[in-house]
Formats: structure tokens, sequence, C-alpha cells
């Protein structure tokens, strides 16, 4: 008999309501989701948007579509334009480097790659065409500099997606503190008229206004109608591109084709690290390069950053990152045990089969990832009560097998057991260093507080004669 398709929910930012969700086309999921702009590492707050991406097409995945995802890197901007003239390199010399990082980074954390990142230096042609369309639809104008502007006051829509009123949106957001004359101080640039600095940079081309440079906003919508066309099925983000980014895509776009830029808008909340609740082994800057050198895996940061709902706000602590390396180890036995047994009881395949239901309905209504996890480990603590009874019942097992598969399939928890060992290793190693630092000093609070912070992950430590020592468990 065949299975009723299963509803898949979105909440769509630009309805401000949670609406059923389907590619145009019943198959492929077409998507831009917005990327790095390369001239520093990605932060943990950058990687929690683009893990709410790889959910995402993992859900989507799981619901049986295909996937076509386009994420863009942003090589040309103000700040790249800066960094490179400062440090008297091209802007190609700045981004790469960091790109570099960008992809180990992605890899770590088992970021499904996109199935194209288009770099914004790549399509120079393809923006100066979607200029000139805007142009000949009387929606954009070449200043007296020669840059050139788009009007937001000739376009009926600009404001729907954020739900500004267009008399309050205030110059000075991103892409209006261009010192260029503009007709009106809320219009934003679509290209920029060459400065030097910007040729000294090579950041800098042809164009049939002069010498100039891409906007922003112009990038994505340049490089998504070309990759993906006129409509998108989603657009995707971090919540603080809703405006201006993502308003100023759909008038460009929307004023250039005649048709919706996207069928649905999906954006996701902050991670907090300010302040108190900053993580302090992260240090100020939390990035992957940090998460590894704090210890923490990539299984852990995935579990931290699933447990809570992609549109809610995630604040990062030690203690949080912490419990979600306990979870993950966790995980870990469970399916070391998983691939040990040899057998399992008529129950293990009911457990499995009310498991996968319970996780695939929570992952399809508005990816709850914390309803998601709350199902698997429902399904571990079963599994591991039918597994201790025996049994020698195959089919139970095989069930418990191919549910837990495809939960991580999605979720991706499982650690790496030969990395996190040898990551432990060095963490554990480095933090004992410092402890005899301290005690050396005689700052016994400082020794105290490195034993806390061993004793919290897990790790036991004991001074001997012969130096310290330390296990696990």
């Amino acid at each position: 008999m065949t299975q009723p398709a299963r509803t898949f929910r979105l909440f769509d930012t630009m309805s401000r309501q949670v609406v059923d969700f389907a590619p145009a086309d019943g198959q492929v999921v077409r998507f831009y989701s917005c990327g790095p702009t390369v001239y520093n590492p990605a932060h943990l707050g950058n990687f929690r948007t683009f893990l709410f991406n790889d959910l995402l097409r993992r859900s989507v995945q799981l619901r049986g579509w295909s996937v076509f995802q386009v994420q863009n890197l942003t090589d040309v901007d103000d700040k790249i334009i800066k960094r490179a003239d400062e440090q008297g390199k091209t802007i190609r010399e700045v981004t790469e480097p960091v790109s570099e990082v960008f992809f180990a980074d992605r890899d770590y954390l088992r970021i499904q790659p996109a199935e194209s990142y288009p770099k914004a230096t790549d399509y120079i042609p393809q923006m100066i065409a979607l200029v000139e369309r805007l142009i000949a639809r009387g929606v954009a104008y070449v200043a007296d500099d020669k840059s050139v502007y788009f009007a937001i006051d000739r376009f009926e829509g600009y404001g729907r997606l954020s739900r500004l009123d267009r008399r309050e949106v205030r110059a000075g957001a991103r892409v209006s503190q261009d010192e260029y004359s503009k007709e009106n101080a809320q219009d934003f640039a679509l290209w920029k008229s060459a400065k030097p600095e910007d040729e000294r940079v090579e950041a800098a081309w042809d164009s049939p206004w002069g010498l100039g440079r891409p906007g922003w906003h112009l990038e994505c919508s340049a490089m998504a109608i070309d990759l993906i066309g006129e409509t998108l099925d989603l657009h995707t983000g971090g919540i603080d591109l809703v405006f201006p980014h993502h308003e100023d895509e759909i008038a460009q776009s929307e004023a250039a084709t005649g048709q919706p830029f996207a069928r649905c808008w999906c954006h996701g909340a902050f991670l907090l690290t300010d302040g108190a609740k900053m993580a302090k082994r992260l240090g100020n800057t939390a990035t992957v390069k940090g998460l590894r050198e704090g210890g923490f895996s990539a299984a852990a940061l995935r579990h931290f950053v699933f447990n809570t709902h992609y549109r809610k706000e995630l604040n990062l602590s030690d203690e949080a990152l912490d419990h979600s390396s306990e979870a993950v180890r966790r995980i870990g036995d469970f399916a070391e045990r998983l691939e040990g047994a040899k057998a399992g009881t008529s129950e293990l395949a009911v457990a499995a089969n009310e498991g996968m239901k319970a996780f695939e309905a929570a992952l399809f209504d508005d990816l709850n990832a914390p309803e998601a996890m709350a199902a698997l480990f429902t399904f571990l603590k079963s599994a591991n009560r039918e597994l201790d009874r025996g049994g020698d019942y195959v089919e139970g097992l095989k069930a418990a097998r191919a549910t837990f598969a495809r939960m991580m399939g999605v979720l991706d928890l499982v650690p790496d057991r030969t990395v996190e060992d040898a990551e432990l290793v060095a963490y554990v190693e480095e933090r004992l260093a410092a402890r005899k630092v301290a005690r050396g000093a005689r700052n016994f609070a400082e020794s105290d507080r490195i034993r806390d912070e061993l004793v919290a992950r897990g790790v036991q430590i004991e001074d001997t004669a012969q130096g310290t020592k330390w296990k696990v468990g």
C-alpha cells in the first residue's frame, strides 16, 4: 500500500507563519543560503546558521526530496577592500586563505557541502547585466559620480519581508553608508564607482558606467538567478540578514524579473557569546579553531546547536558544551553496542518504528531538532533496555540499526573515536601542564579550578609521586 505523503512545514519569514512547504517541481528543493564574507574566519555564530542549513538539507533529504543548494562566498566588499589595502595585498590574496579555512571548518563540523559555492568576483558580468535591466525598467538610476542606485520609492513592495514602513528605513544601514550622491538617502547601491583603494587592491571592473564594483546585495541576486532561476524554492540566512540584505535582494530581483524571488524565506536566530555568556575556554573569539583547542568535538557542537530550535536564540557556555559532550559520548557508546549486537527482540523493532515516526514528525514540523533529539534518546533508552534482555530476533536488531542510521543521517552525532580521543589527550595534557604551573606558583585556587574543569569533562586525575595520572570516567 502506498504511504501517504508526509507534510513538511517551515516558518516563512514573509508571512510570519508556519506553512506547508514542498519544492515547486515536487522533486528538488532549490535553495540559496547566504554564505560567509571571507575576510576573517567564520565564527561560531556564523556556523550556527550554516548548521541550520545543514539540518534543513538533511531533513529535506529524509523527506525524500533531492537538494540543489547554492551558498555564495562574498569575496569583495568594503571590509575586504579595507583589509587588503591595509596589508598591501589584492582582495584575492586576502580572501583565498580565509575561504580555505571556511571549507576546512565546514568539513570538520560535518556540514554537507552545497552543490555550488560561487564567488562574487566570478559573476561580475551577470551583476552588470542585472543592473542594466533595472535601469531599463526605470527602478535604478546613475548618480553624478557614475554609481548606480536602486530607487526604493519606485518598487511598491519594498519593506514587506522586514515589515518596515519605508518612511522608517534609516539611512546608514550597511549599504547606505556610501558617500555617494543619491536621490534618496534610503536608496541602496547596486554598483559603486571605483575609489583609488578599489583599484589598488584589484577590486574594480569595467562597466557601462565606468570603473566600479558591485554592491553587496546585488551579488546574491545575480548568483541566485544565474544558478537557480528567477524564483527559488527557498532562501535562508541568519535573522540579521532580513533587513537590509534580503529586503534589497527581493527588490532588485523582482523589479528585474517580474517574478517572486523566493517561495519561502527561512531565517535562523543568533548565537549569543557576549560578556559573561561567553564560553570561557573558547576565548574572546569563538571559532571552530577555538572549539578544537578547547577540547570540544564537532559532534558536541552539533548536539549543542540542535538542542535549541533554530528560531530561538542560543547561549554559548562551557556548561552547555560539557553537557553536549556527555550526550554524544552516550550516543557513541550506543553506536558501538548496536554494531556489536547479534540479535534483539520484537519489542526492539517496535521501539525503532515508534522512534522513527516521532523523529520524522518533529523534523518535518519546522525542523524541531530538540524534539527530534528527544525522540532519539527515548529510542536509545528503549533499545538499551531491549538489548539488555537479549533475544534472538534478528529483524528487531535490523530495524534498530536502520532507525539509528537514519537519525544519524540527519543529526550526525556519533563521535569519531579516533579523532575525539586524540583531541581529548591534547586537551587534557594542556590543562595538566597549566595546572602544574599554577601549583608551582602556589596558586591553588587556579589549580583547583582546572581540576574541576577536567572533572566536568569526565576526566579523573590523581597526583602521585611519579606525577599526575588521569583517566576518563
